[in-house]
């Protein structure tokens, strides 16, 4: 605590050592025109009033005086709510994000330190947030990762032994295969959250079909949205557009994947583009649970999941990814959900600056 102390106290000293100063300048200068209105027969000379120069000079000690004796506690009364914001702030950095800061009457009731308070709180408040979501997302993802280790290294073992039919063979290295694949795609979509997330200039701009791209993710999730006996609804034409390709079939990965996930089996999945004047709408709708209106703004945050009981599904990076991506590309994402139908509506400049 001493270590705490000693800038503040250093902080204290100089603000002091600022009002006084500012005191002492404001009486000189008063005292030095009292003088100068005596020195001229404004107010009467000198040798009509003998010892004027002495009381000046007494007056000027003791107002210094005064001054140095009042600046102090002045000054600590002044910086009672800035140390106030400085021990939240050491509790935040410690990471304490429960601290939330209150200024109280009658500091607290003006309107520049009311906004002080409430940007800090709401602060905490996200970060406090984000630590537990985080927190869940370190233990999901163990778990997560855990998992297929444990069913590769089983049944690996199981065929080192040896003494298996090869339709066991066959089953073994199928679920070997698939777990493993589960593996890559875990730890590629954090790769991809990071990536994004260190990138803040988009590159590698270039014109394609943005029908194409959609139409390819669509098959890349074929397996997936068979099984559930999806209709897939696929409404657009040729559309073209200026963007980082790459970056661009994340987006559409993750939200059909996303919709899949969700939707009811025997659903149907519509996928519509609409093209404006200046910018490029794309909406993945599905048939299924409906989000709760409380959790509609956090579905982008990282680790989040409305819904856990899918949670073995996924790891609430994909829509991250998402947000960042359509972000980079000076876009905006948005998501409704009502009636039994999730809709999430990707919105593009046809043109990158």
């Amino acid at each position: 605590m001493k270590r705490d102390k000693h800038p503040r106290f250093t902080l204290t000293l100089l603000l002091s050592v600022f009002v006084f100063v500012i005191i002492t300048v404001a009486i000189v200068l008063a005292i030095a025109i009292l003088y100068l209105l005596v020195r001229f027969g404004v107010l009467g000379s000198a040798e009509e009033q003998p010892g004027i120069s002495d009381i000046l000079l007494f007056l000027l000690l003791i107002s210094t005086g005064t001054g140095f004796l009042l600046a102090l506690p002045a000054s600590k009364i002044y910086l009672k709510p800035f140390n106030r914001v400085i021990d939240k702030l050491d509790r935040l950095s410690r990471g304490d994000f429960r601290a939330r800061l209150a200024f109280g009457r009658p500091i607290g009731e003006l309107p520049a330190f009311q906004e002080i308070e409430r940007s800090f709180n709401r602060a905490a408040e996200e970060l406090e947030h984000t630590e537990v979501l985080r927190t869940d997302f370190i233990n999901n993802f163990s778990h997560e990762f855990k998992t297929p280790i444990v069913s590769i290294a089983g049944f690996a073992k199981l065929l080192r032994r040896g003494n298996l039919t090869e339709e066991e063979e066959q089953e073994y290295l199928a679920v070997i295969e698939e777990e493993s694949l589960r593996l890559s795609s875990m730890a590629i979509n954090v790769l991809n959250l990071t990536k994004v997330e260190n990138q803040t200039i988009l590159t590698n701009v270039s014109k394609f079909n943005l029908s194409e791209q959609i139409r390819g993710a669509i098959l890349v999730l074929e397996d997936k949205w068979t099984q559930k006996e999806l209709e897939m609804d696929i409404d657009f034409g040729e559309h073209l557009i200026y963007a980082n390709e790459e970056l661009l079939k994340q987006v559409w990965l993750n939200l059909l994947d996303n919709a899949v996930k969700f939707s009811e089996p025997g659903g149907r999945i519509r996928v519509e583009i609409a093209e404006g004047e200046r910018e490029t709408s794309v909406a993945i709708s599905n048939n299924g649970k409906d989000i709760p209106a409380d959790c509609l703004e956090r579905v982008f945050n990282k680790f989040y999941q409305a819904d856990e009981s899918h949670s073995s599904e996924g790891n609430g990076i994909g829509l991250a990814i998402v947000k960042k991506v359509v972000e980079l590309h000076n876009g905006r994402v948005s998501v409704s959900s009502e009636g039994g139908i999730t809709t999430f509506t990707v919105t593009l400049p046809e043109r990158q600056s």
